[in-house]
């Protein structure tokens, strides 16, 4: 009896072992989710500058977040988080979507971000302003002290 339980033993524990080993294997494979939305680029594509808000929910939404000063911003924000085994999730990759409205209600830009090793890198562009919002005279002014040279001031 002794030796059929050997034999028995000597048949399951390849199979038991190999059972083992692959359930470990896929414990740690990644598993990726998906937070947030952004529209298409075809969906931005056909969004004009100067539309209206409303043409902008109609065509691809409203987001989740709005912009926080007087609703001249709407963003739209996507997310993919890589989850391994009992480790903390790990941000891989986020998008921003951001379209700037005027005081009038109309569609002023339209900006894509990404993260690129960490930092924030704008992906696309509808229209490259100047960036002198907010800025007084005294500010843009001695802005531009450090980019004259010499032999511009004596011409």
């Amino acid at each position: 009896m002794q030796a059929r339980f050997v034999r028995l033993g000597r048949r399951v524990a390849p199979w038991l072992a190999g059972g083992i080993l692959s359930l470990s294997l896929m414990a740690c494979a990644p598993i990726y989710r998906n937070h947030g939305y952004i529209p298409e680029q075809l969906e931005l594509d056909a969004i004009q500058i100067g539309a209206s808000r409303e043409e902008v929910a109609t065509a691809i939404g409203r987001p989740s977040a709005s912009g926080l000063l007087n609703d001249v911003g709407w963003f739209y924000v996507q997310s993919r988080w890589e989850h391994k085994g009992g480790r903390t999730p790990k941000e891989i990759d986020r998008q921003v979507v951001a379209i700037s409205f005027s005081e009038a209600g109309t569609v002023t830009n339209i900006e894509r971000f990404g993260l690129e090793r960490g930092r924030v890198v704008a992906l696309s562009r509808r229209v490259t302003e100047t960036n002198i919002k907010g800025m007084g005279f005294l500010r843009q002014l001695f802005g531009s002290i450090g980019r004259l040279r010499a032999d511009q001031l004596v011409d």
